[in-house]
């Protein structure tokens, strides 16, 4: 068996999800969003995100991480911004010696609804398919679900 954290990094909101694989079986465990208060300055926002991750793999124990790349906003900030979020998150993983695998957001939707162009409804409808057991409250959770079954189902385990 296998468990793997998903992550859909976000300053504003982390989702994240925890899933087992055991062979063709999965198997949902957990997920939630981590919601820095955004009253606190930018690098303590960015340690809430390091510390929520922190919490989630010392309680959840993963074997690997699986994370969305970040693709180029039109606003260069903004993109900039995601990209510290992502790697407080990263390294959060990292520091605990767990493998972390990166997927583009098209390989994502295209391995859960065989459409690169799939649409939040779609993931959200496939996933209740594929894991009925998970209900998640928002599209960050719904999408680090989706995020973790991608890497459950393009990865090879042993």
């Amino acid at each position: 068996m296998k468990r793997i954290l998903g992550i859909d990094p976000g300053l504003l909101h982390t989702g994240w999800s925890i899933i087992d694989i055991a062979g063709s079986t999965r198997k949902y465990i957990a997920s939630g969003v981590i919601l820095p208060p955004t009253n606190i300055p930018f690098a303590e926002r960015l340690a809430y995100i390091f510390n929520g991750i922190s919490d989630i793999c010392e309680k959840c124990q993963p074997d690997e991480c699986a994370i969305e790349i970040i693709f180029v906003n039109k606003n260069s900030k903004t993109t900039l911004l995601l990209g510290h979020a992502r790697a407080a998150a990263i390294t959060s993983v990292a520091v605990r010696n767990i493998p972390v695998f990166e997927y583009e957001a098209n390989k994502i939707k295209k391995a859960l609804t065989g459409v690169g162009h799939a649409d939040k409804d779609q993931i959200y409808k496939m996933l209740s398919i594929l894991l009925p057991t998970a209900h998640p409250k928002t599209n960050d959770e719904s999408d680090a679900i989706a995020i973790a079954l991608t890497h459950a189902n393009t990865s090879r385990f042993e």
